[in-house]
């Protein structure tokens, strides 16, 4: 493996949020350079204005060009040039989510050029930013090649993933098929596998309906869709086992006895994932070319700018990305160079080696030779 540091790109997220508060805190301690190269994709006046308000003093090295990024120093890659952003804290705003879309479209092109290796993620806003439904819808569509990508959260003791993300309650039931189960359940495989080194892994899927709806009193989705999407699954050679019914399940910690958790909505898998994880969950898209991480939390305007926000999630989120990202090197790299065959499938008699010779012939050539002297 090539030994050099990591490049991790970060974008700035909404700058009305506690995005800029994380990434100063993650690195006001310099031991982080150690291991990794950050460049993060935002607004030197920005940031400027946040270290002022937090009273946090950490040393930039400002840029324009991936080119000019350093080794142990903190880039920050100049998006804006003079331009201003109107900061108000704590508020959702058209600003700030201009802001926040032009970093994450500036990352995209630079990864598009193979200049950084994993990307790290700010909270933005959804309402700020027209037709943006988050950054795993809007990386699949820019960096996808066709694939979409399943939201995985992580920690050190649970792995959920979601079959439907920033969906409305009232869409749900009609979101969850069977297809869909099934493709998430392949990408959260193969993520176990090839991202966080599960050899066999064992996945439990949710139920959608209360008490796993009680013979379709509650509900049909579990005996119509949900129970033939597990043995199809199974039947690929996939361990999923399931439907279970969420509360039953986290309440009696029968999470631990599986290495992902299939959830069926968003509130299913991150309610008690956060109950369970606080303050240090990372929140990964899955099954696209590119590794991107992010903080389990949001913008969180009410503490914004009043330096009480938790980096840890962010900090996390930053190991968590290079650890995948050597991961799928070390897995990828002993497919890159198969062995050849020993021998070729059509030969001519001369190429015939005497494991050829009929076993009874090679007896009797073997009784018809004199022995040496």
């Amino acid at each position: 493996m090539e030994n050099r540091k990591v490049r991790v790109a970060i974008t700035h997220g909404d700058t009305n949020g506690v995005g800029y508060e994380v990434i100063l805190k993650t690195f006001e301690s310099p031991e982080i350079l150690e291991l990794c190269t950050p460049i993060i994709y935002g607004s030197p006046k920005v940031a400027a204005y946040h270290a002022k308000a937090l009273g946090i003093e950490v040393q930039f090295s400002i840029i324009n060009d991936m080119s000019e990024a350093q080794d142990n120093r903190v880039n920050l890659l100049n998006c804006f040039g003079e331009e201003d952003i109107k900061v108000e804290l704590g508020v959702a705003a058209p600003e700030a989510g201009v802001a926040a879309q032009k970093a994450i479209d500036r990352a995209i092109e630079d990864y598009r050029k193979g200049l950084f290796d994993v990307l790290v993620t700010a909270p933005v806003c959804k309402n700020s930013i027209k037709g943006f439904n988050g950054h795993a819808a809007y990386l699949s569509q820019r960096l996808g090649e066709g694939k979409n990508g399943v939201t995985i959260l992580l920690s050190n003791d649970l792995r959920v993933a979601l079959v439907t993300n920033n969906v409305a309650i009232k869409d749900v039931a009609e979101s969850i098929t069977k297809v869909k189960i099934v493709e998430k359940a392949q990408l959260l495989h193969q993520a176990l596998k090839r991202d966080l080194r599960v050899n066999n892994p064992r996945i439990a899927v949710l139920a959608l309906n209360p008490r796993c709806g009680e013979d379709g009193v509650l509900g049909d989705e579990e005996q119509e869709i949900i129970s033939p999407a597990v043995k199809e699954l199974a039947e690929q050679g996939i361990q999923a086992f399931g439907p279970y019914a969420a509360d039953d399940f986290f309440s009696s910690a029968s999470y631990m006895r599986f290495d992902a958790v299939l959830a069926m909505y968003h509130d299913q898998g991150l309610a008690p994932f956060k109950s369970l994880t606080p303050g240090d969950g990372v929140r990964y898209t899955a099954g696209l070319p590119i590794v991107r991480t992010a903080p389990a939390h949001g913008m969180q305007y009410d503490i914004a700018g009043k330096n009480k926000a938790d980096e840890r999630s962010f900090r996390h989120a930053i190991f968590d990305a290079i650890d995948i990202w050597r991961n799928r090197k070390d897995y990828d790299e002993p497919m890159g160079n198969p062995l050849p065959k020993l021998y070729h499938e059509k030969r001519d008699d001369s190429e015939k080696v005497r494991f050829s010779t009929p076993r009874k012939d090679f007896k009797k050539q073997q009784d018809e030779t004199p022995a040496e002297e």
